[in-house]
């Protein structure tokens, strides 16, 4: 589910009005009148002694409307005849004088409107009952209201109905608990991945749910505005920032996040020829590390065997998944727990995953996928189907010459490369998976077709190798051991590495060798420093 804040503004019309009669634009909401009781919210704070530094701060803090500061205090909003539930905590138990201090700055304003302001005022009108509840605050925090205090707080009075409204005095302020998101963007020891994922914040106005006053000077006036906002980077990776869900999210400090940064930086090399590289390169890297580390618990069945990240597919289930999660080598093992609001957020000291079981993963073109080929030459080629382990995805490509002596040539695209090394391969199956009688084997070289960095053409012919496939049984011919790409190639529709098959028998040897072939599929295989200490 998309998690998107609706924001109400008032636009042009307020500039109109001056920012002062708040009737003026507080007709879209419905009024709460409470019988026997014709005081607004702020009237009955204001006649409390106990609460003059609460009123101090509403009186300060400015609304913000489109990350800009208004003329409107909190003051005037709660005069009007909005309705609200407030929780205004008594005297000396917050820094009243930092927060006034504060709010001189439009930064600092906004910061007070969030974190201290909009955690203790809700558009709904809640009131203290037996029954355990959950209020919704400004801030979209889902906060716990039951019979005598709200989040562990002490409410000392509690249900005091106004005209627009019910007030709760409280004998110290609202506890402020981050959202998992929160937590990133404002912790010290997570700020670099907070400042990341803050580039992808974004906002656009909705006019289709906002309500319209007309058009004045030709101009379209809104009385009440919704504005969305979203960040693209989380609408991939997992809603973390969405107060009604529930997550776990595991993060490494400082110095694993940079560890593990600069790692995967260097798998999203793009060429020179790549517009926005740079962008794209740092847009996949926090991709890379960040997309498996998010769990939605709704999701799992049993978190102690594992857990499958939000990116989990049916159809790669080898992928995405992570076992013992608390156990020795889990990924969550020996983690700092810190309870989050929508959440919990588990902080490691290193990047927990590897790459070749997150991003770095194996590649595969399935011969089958016909799509794939970009040319062949003196051949035909049929898809066949048959189900068995061997065989990947079930499917193959029956290669056949032209002529018994033509020497085909077929050239297959590949997918989403990373800068880094990758063991080449062709997988060939034997002609015994439709005949019994064993085949004779084919001769054929390969070539590897790619760009470096400054997006030149490159092609390597594997050493000039003539690589010949084993009649009997399933064989992993590997073309290039180890072959470098310099420029990745991830995510992209122009697709600039494919692998050229090339048969390589000479007349004399046709007795020999097979012109045919079963090709199951090609595959690179990454190669890491791991891969090779094995």
């Amino acid at each position: 589910m998309k998690m998107m804040k609706h924001i109400h503004i008032i636009c042009a019309i307020c500039a109109i009005c001056g920012l002062y009669a708040c009737a003026d634009w507080d007709d879209h909401y419905t009024e709460d009148e409470v019988a026997g009781n014709q005081l607004t919210l702020w009237q009955q704070m204001k006649n409390d002694a106990t609460l003059s530094d609460f009123c101090q701060i509403l009186e300060q803090t400015k609304v913000f409307r489109m990350h800009k500061k208004t003329s409107v205090s909190y003051a005037q909003l709660l005069d009007g005849g909005q309705s609200f539930t407030v929780v205004a905590p008594i005297n000396g138990t917050f820094n009243r004088d930092s927060l006034l201090e504060l709010v001189k700055t439009n930064q600092g304003d906004s910061l007070v409107e969030r974190f201290f302001v909009f955690n203790h005022l809700s558009r709904s009108v809640s009131s203290l009952t037996p029954d355990q509840q959950y209020m919704l605050m400004l801030n979209n925090k889902h906060l716990q209201i039951g019979p005598d205090g709200i989040e562990g707080v002490k409410v000392n009075t509690p249900n005091t109905h106004a005209k627009n409204g019910v007030l709760h005095i409280t004998d110290r302020p609202l506890p402020y608990r981050y959202s998992i998101y929160e937590a990133l963007c404002n912790q010290p020891e997570l700020k670099n991945i907070g400042a990341n994922l803050r580039l992808y914040e974004e906002d656009y106005f909705d006019a289709d749910h906002s309500v319209s006053n007309g058009i004045i000077d030709g101009v379209p006036v809104y009385v009440d505005s919704v504005v969305i906002e979203y960040n693209r980077m989380l609408q991939r990776i997992g809603y973390i920032d969405a107060e009604d869900s529930t997550y776990w999210m595991v993060v490494p400090t400082t110095q694993g996040w940079k560890q593990a940064w600069e790692e995967a930086k260097g798998h999203f090399i793009y060429d020179q020829g790549m517009q926005k590289r740079d962008s794209l390169q740092l847009y996949w890297a926090n991709h890379a590390l960040l997309s498996d580390a998010i769990f939605n618990m709704t999701d799992q069945k049993s978190v102690q065997d594992s857990l499958t990240s939000v990116q989990y597919s049916r159809s790669t289930p080898e992928y995405n998944v992570f076992y013992k999660p608390f156990a020795p080598g889990g990924i969550l093992y020996g983690a700092e727990v810190e309870e989050c609001s929508n959440g919990i957020l588990y902080k490691t000291p290193v990047w927990p995953f590897t790459p070749e079981t997150t991003y770095f993963k194996e590649l595969w073109s399935e011969a089958e996928s016909t799509p794939l080929i970009i040319s062949d030459k003196d051949c035909t080629y049929n898809v066949r189907y048959l189900s068995a382990d061997s065989i990947s995805k079930g499917g193959y490509l029956h290669i056949v010459p032209r002529t018994a002596t033509s020497n085909w040539e077929l050239t297959f695209r590949v997918n989403n490369t990373l800068s880094g090394d990758y063991d080449i391969c062709a997988i060939v199956l034997p002609r015994t998976v439709d005949n019994p009688a064993a085949g004779k084997p084919c001769k054929f070289r390969a070539t590897i077709n790619y760009v470096d960095t400054l997006g030149y053409a490159q092609s390597f012919n594997c050493n000039n190798t003539q690589f010949k496939s084993d009649p009997e049984r399933v064989d992993t011919v590997v073309v290039a051991e180890g072959f470098h790409f310099p420029a990745c190639n991830y995510a992209q529709t122009d697709i600039k590495v494919t692998v050229k098959l090339q048969c390589s028998i000479l007349a004399r040897e046709t007795s020999s060798y097979s012109r045919e072939m079963y090709l199951d599929c090609i595959y690179l295989r990454p190669r890491t420093s791991k891969t090779e200490q094995q």
